[in-house]
């Protein structure tokens, strides 16, 4: 199993998380950081193959969430140069990235959704996105930009 970018080239224990879930050819990994609920900020594997997502504990190396691509329905990016995008999954819970291969990582999920179904997430281009980080807490991402780059605001969406 070979891997691209900066994630170990065949590193038996993601080779074994794969494999466990029955799944084996990788179209992507690195590391990523996942913004918690609450707002922490953990390091994270991500690995994309042709049916799923995968997010992997890098220091316990223990699989931590698994999305199947099916239950993808968007990708939230910014307009500027930041390093965010969110993952938008219905069914469960969305989740909040941060990676500096974000425009390649979001080509490689439509890549790999369009190649397996009939069906293109959509990418929503958006200075500010919504999403759910657990199924009662939504969080709003704002990007401004700055003098030097930009600002990122991450608040909680207010009860309506």
């Amino acid at each position: 199993m070979s891997f691209t970018g900066s994630a170990p080239a065949n590193d038996p224990c993601l080779a074994k998380i794969l494999s466990k879930q029955g799944d084996n050819k990788v179209l992507f990994a690195d590391k990523v950081l996942k913004f918690t609920q609450s707002g922490k900020m953990k390091r994270r594997i991500l690995v994309i193959t042709d049916f799923a997502l995968y997010l992997v504990d890098p220091e316990a190396n223990i699989l931590k969430r698994r999305i199947a691509l099916a239950a993808v329905d968007k990708l939230c990016i910014s307009n500027l140069s930041d390093n965010f995008f969110a993952i938008i999954v219905p069914t469960e819970y969305d989740c909040l990235m941060a990676s500096t291969r974000k425009k390649e990582i979001v080509d490689v999920i439509v890549k790999a959704i369009k190649s397996t179904s009939e069906y293109e997430p959509e990418v929503a281009s958006s200075n500010r996105f919504e999403y759910h980080a657990a199924a009662e807490v939504i969080k709003v991402v704002e990007f401004e930009e700055v003098d030097g780059g930009t600002k990122t605001r991450i608040t909680n969406r207010e009860k309506s």
